[in-house]
């Protein structure tokens, strides 16, 4: 029997330039005005949608590759997505929020009280995507840039320092008596000293604390690492793995066990893979579509290469095609996620060509190859996903109106007539939503 999925939208782009180098640009939405994104934002919630998170990289890159990332809008420009937050909050009822950030950008006072203010605003519907990206350092300081898992560290105790700060306010400090004249109990604040490796500051938070809980966190790290921290702060973890069984079941054992090691519950953690369909009419077009992509020509594996450069911060264009990939040309700020995304189940030895190609190739949702299909044939896959234990999955795109459109026109009334969506919401926030089924 069906059960109830959480929906999540992953906007992948981040608050950047949509509908660049698509037909849908002739719209005329702007991409610097928050109509566009309010427009899209109300549809995903009237879809039942629980959030929306906003991808977002501070930095244009190193010197080596801002042309590269900028010039195709790849990897920028991009405004902050924290302060588009408020237009979509004012837009939406129910919809969830996630803007991503990054604990470099951020000193913890200032940070709890800007999250506390969108928390109290949105009705308790913000999220924080909490990245560790570390290539955007030097715009922050001058200190050496920190390694893969010392940048978790850093973030941990960040996630640490903004919890106290948001809970030093005691039981009873909030008194709001009318009667009486008084607001607030001083003696039952908190000072909130803090003294760590990364960051000293001292509290309380001059910020009221919240009636329906604190702001939900995602993590999208794999490593070791990346799970552990999931496992000690994360409600959502944003998955990304192959959508087999095993690899669901595995992927979702660890996230699990990461919980129960930091004294949680396995349910505390919604674990959401990322899929971006590409849903056509019938299944002939889908056949179509997933022959004409098995022989990419060079035009279309150099748009991969543009594309993979961008995400990996090193110049793929320039390689020789038929030559091995030499690993040594990724510098330390590359993820091993992100290379062995690129490389997948190839020898060392694969010509790039092989790599690039492999990323061109596209399969069939109903043979499990790829997520070419029909709407039903989607619905089929998220149903059996749910069959082996997932809790939701998170769309990948644009969230320009078309985008949205084309993929949710006949998606929704497909899931909610097999009972896999949600029909309405529940009240008391973001986290109520991820929390009632």
């Amino acid at each position: 029997m069906s059960r109830l999925q959480h929906f999540g939208w992953f906007l992948a782009r981040g608050f950047g330039p949509h509908g660049w180098g698509h037909p849908y640009l002739r719209w005329n939405h702007r991409w610097t005005e928050p109509g566009l994104y309010q427009d899209s934002a109300r549809t995903l919630e009237q879809a039942g949608f629980d959030l929306l998170i906003i991808e977002d990289a501070p930095s244009l890159g190193s010197a080596e590759t801002i042309d590269l990332r900028v010039r195709h809008a790849f990897g920028g420009p991009k405004h902050d997505p924290l302060l588009l937050a408020p237009y979509l909050f004012a837009a939406t009822q129910h919809l969830g929020v996630v803007p991503t950030v990054n604990p470099a950008a951020y000193l913890p006072y200032t940070a709890a009280r800007q999250f506390a203010t969108l928390q109290h605003l949105s009705g308790h519907r913000l999220g924080l995507n909490v990245v560790t990206d570390t290539g955007s350092a030097r715009h922050f300081s001058t200190a050496p840039q920190l390694g893969h898992d010392a940048a978790y560290d850093r973030a941990e105790e960040w996630l640490d320092g903004i919890r106290h700060l948001w809970r030093s306010w005691g039981e009873g400090a909030l008194v709001a008596d009318e009667e009486s004249g008084v607001y607030a109990d001083g003696t039952r604040l908190d000072a909130t000293r803090h003294r760590g490796e990364y960051f000293g500051f001292d509290g309380p938070l001059n910020a009221i604390p919240f009636t329906d809980g604190e702001p939900a966190i995602v993590s999208p790290g794999g490593s070791g690492r990346g799970l552990s921290f999931a496992g000690h702060n994360s409600d959502v973890q944003l998955a990304l793995a192959p959508l087999d069984e095993a690899s669901i079941r595995a992927y979702r054992g660890r996230i699990h066990a990461a919980a129960e090691a930091a004294g949680r519950s396995a349910d505390d953690i919604n674990i959401l893979f990322a899929i971006q369909p590409v849903l056509v009419s019938s299944p002939e077009e889908a056949d179509r579509l997933v022959a004409a992509s098995a022989h990419p020509d060079d035009e279309a594996l150099r748009q991969i290469a543009r594309k993979q450069s961008s995400d990996l911060e090193t110049d793929l264009t320039a390689l020789d095609l038929d030559k091995p990939l030499d690993r040594a040309i990724f510098g330390e700020h590359v993820s091993e996620g992100s290379i062995r995304r690129l490389v997948g189940k190839h020898d060392a030895d694969a010509p790039l060509r092989t790599l690039l190609a492999a990323h061109a190739r596209l399969g069939r949702l109903n043979d499990g190859s790829g997520f070419v299909g029909t709407a039903d044939e989607f619905a089929d896959r998220i149903e059996e996903l749910g069959d082996w234990g997932n809790d939701g999955v998170l769309l990948w795109g644009d969230l320009h109106p078309v985008t949205v459109h084309r993929l949710l026109d006949d998606l929704v009334p497909i899931l909610r007539r097999r009972g896999i969506l949600r029909e309405e919401y529940v009240g008391g926030g973001l986290r109520a939503n991820l929390r009632a089924f």
